[in-house]
């Protein structure tokens, strides 16, 4: 082997790598709302958890990407730590699916259809219909296709290339005796555990040795350790990612480092106590690419089956391992780590988003009752609300923006841009909120209060806006296409009654009858009211914009407008629910009074 194979094995092996990753996110985004879905199905047992692990592995190849997520969900509070302990365990079953793939390089037969099946047949097929799907489409779910074809057809030829690099071996003694070294079972565990740990994948540390194993130079009693000593070293990339993580995604991490110790350490003491006892002949005979596959899913099938009944020990270790902390207020969190996919970090985002919109709409209806009786303590609630709807947005249009500059498909990429929208309006409603209770600050320090007339118009203002925020909620909270329709109409009589009222309030002040601080307060809750009805406009029109995969939200808005007959009907009947009818005329003296001044 000279300097020339080293640099081809150099470059195999980032070929293999290169087609690894850009397959992976590939099949991510190829598959982000089935990856949502999944995720969705964790909650239902021990073996959806189990089984969700095994296919998202299997999906994006990589139970170090897989674990890594699962740090970040526990961390985030999307997934319990038991929740977490299954999905490692279906995890490291999954990984195993590369070595399958790969094993086909092995298949050596002079049929037809079994040599169709070497990569080295179907692969140019594979980069073929690739590069046809990726340069010569204009769909995004046919270009992610073509990348996933591409990477395959990369990753099978790094894979050859490596083989062909080191196929010389098997003639070099050094080799053979280097490989004595391992003969030693806790020798191959630590060489794999190391391997593993430098790369950081335990599926590109077995590809590398199946191309050592084509040599036909390495036993399956060197090949087992090695795979044993794998599944620790792939346990490196986790506990890097938990630094900085809360204390449920360090538990997280624990967890997947103490399985895959364990059932090393358990394994691995039957694997020497068969070596001594029995000699089988079979480890001293030459792996194949098909057996180190077959040993690589049995290692991890035994492993699973053997912690699986003590995940309970398991989790109350690792919470003695890493104990609780000192208790403090929890902060919505968006990890870092989800990032690595972006499709479940857009689901992330949604439900912060929902949390925040929920906030939002509370601390203005509350900021409504502060007009009604105001008190210190629900001040105190209005202003909490409003400074954790602003952190809200904060660290979700900053997570959001980043999001976006992932590779993420058309369809996320619109539901991102929704929630940038959407974060805005809400954060808004927030600080109108403020704006309502500094008036009803105002009014009690100052000993205003509103006549019975004014009281009147101003409880059928609120009780409008209370109804239109609840229209936005509602829409946003279930993609409601109906209820986001009557936002609109309704935002339109709330317009409407802010001028009759604001008009009303120009003839008092004209007829003396209003003071002029009064008139002020009045003015200023006014505007905020109506400013928030603005906001609840603008977020159905974001929903209706999603529905009709548009994103322009103003001439949705016109659209709906001019759709004039429904809007019509519902411009009346929110017209007639909304009257002044019956409230005494507004010139009326002592109509809006400011009873005591200090």
């Amino acid at each position: 082997m000279d300097i020339f194979d080293i640099l081809t094995l150099a470059g195999g092996l980032s070929l293999f790598l290169f087609g690894m990753s850009i397959m992976g996110q590939a099949l991510e985004r190829r598959a982000g709302g089935q990856l949502r879905s999944l995720l969705g199905r964790l909650t239902t047992g021990m073996a959806a958890g189990l089984f969700t692990g095994l296919g998202i592995t299997a999906v994006i190849q990589s139970s170090s990407a897989t674990t890594v997520m699962v740090v970040g969900f526990v961390n985030s509070g999307l997934m319990t730590l038991r929740q977490a302990i299954h999905v490692i365990m279906g995890a490291n079953i999954g990984t195993t699916i590369t070595a399958w793939l790969l094993s086909l390089a092995g298949i050596d037969s002079g049929n037809l259809f079994i040599r169709l099946l070497k990569p080295s047949s179907f692969t140019p097929v594979l980069a073929l219909a690739g590069i046809i799907f990726y340069m010569f489409t204009k769909d995004g779910r046919k270009k992610d296709t073509g990348m996933i074809l591409l990477g395959f057809a990369t990753l099978m030829l790094g894979m050859e290339e490596m083989a062909g690099a080191v196929s010389g071996l098997k003639d070099v003694p050094e080799f053979g005796n280097f490989l004595l070294l391992f003969n030693n079972p806790v020798f191959g565990v630590l060489a794999g555990t190391l391997l593993t740990a430098v790369i950081q994948s335990s599926s590109a540390s077995v590809g590398i040795l199946q191309a050592l194993a084509a040599t036909g130079g390495v036993s399956y009693g060197v090949a087992v350790p090695i795979i044993m000593g794998q599944n620790i070293g792939t346990c490196v990339t986790a506990m890097v990612s938990s630094v900085g993580a809360g204390r449920n995604g360090k538990r997280a991490a624990m967890v997947h480092l103490l399985f895959n110790v364990i059932g090393t350490t358990v394994w691995l003491t039957v694997f020497c106590l068969i070596q001594a006892l029995l000699a089988p002949a079979f480890l001293k005979e030459a792996a194949s690419l098909f057996g180190i596959a077959v040993a690589h899913s049995v290692f991890n099938i035994l492993c699973t089956l053997l912690m699986l009944p003590l995940a309970g020990v398991l989790e109350q270790l690792v919470n003695r391992l890493v104990p609780d902390a000192v208790h403090r207020e929890e902060q919505p969190d968006l990890d870092e780590r989800l990032l690595a996919t972006p499709a479940i970090a857009l689901e992330r985002c949604r439900e912060v988003a929902v949390s925040m919109a929920k906030l939002s709409v509370l601390s203005l209806k509350e900021a409504m009752k502060a007009l009604e009786a105001y008190g210190p303590e629900l001040a105190r609630q209005v202003r909490n609300k409003e400074e954790k709807t602003d952190y809200y947005e904060d660290i979700l249009g900053t997570y959001l923006v980043r999001l976006s500059a992932k590779p993420i498909s058309q369809e996320d990429s619109g539901e991102a841009a929704r929630l940038l929208k959407v974060i805005g309006d809400f954060e808004r409603i927030s600080d109108h909120a403020v704006n309502l209770l500094e008036a009803a600050e105002e009014m009690a320090d100052r000993g205003m209060e509103f006549t019975d007339p004014a009281a009147a118009e101003l409880d059928i203002l609120s009780a409008a806006v209370r109804e239109i925020l609840d229209l936005a909620l509602r829409a946003f909270l279930e993609n409601d296409r109906q209820a986001a329709s009557l936002v609109e109409p309704l935002e339109q009589v709330i317009d409407q009654l802010k001028e009759q009222m604001r008009t009303r309030h120009i003839l008092r002040m004209q007829h003396g009858r209003c003071s002029m601080d009064a008139g002020f307060v009045w003015s200023d809750l006014l505007t905020n009211l109506e400013r928030t009805a603005d906001h609840c406009s603008n977020i159905a029109g974001c929903v209706l914009d999603m529905a009709d995969h548009s994103l322009s939200l103003h001439q949705t808005l016109r659209g709906v407008r001019n759709d004039s007959r429904e809007f019509r009907e519902r411009f009346r009947e929110y017209a007639e629910k909304y009257s002044f009818g019956g409230i005494e005329e507004a010139v009326q003296p002592g109509y809006l009074l400011r009873t005591d001044e200090k």
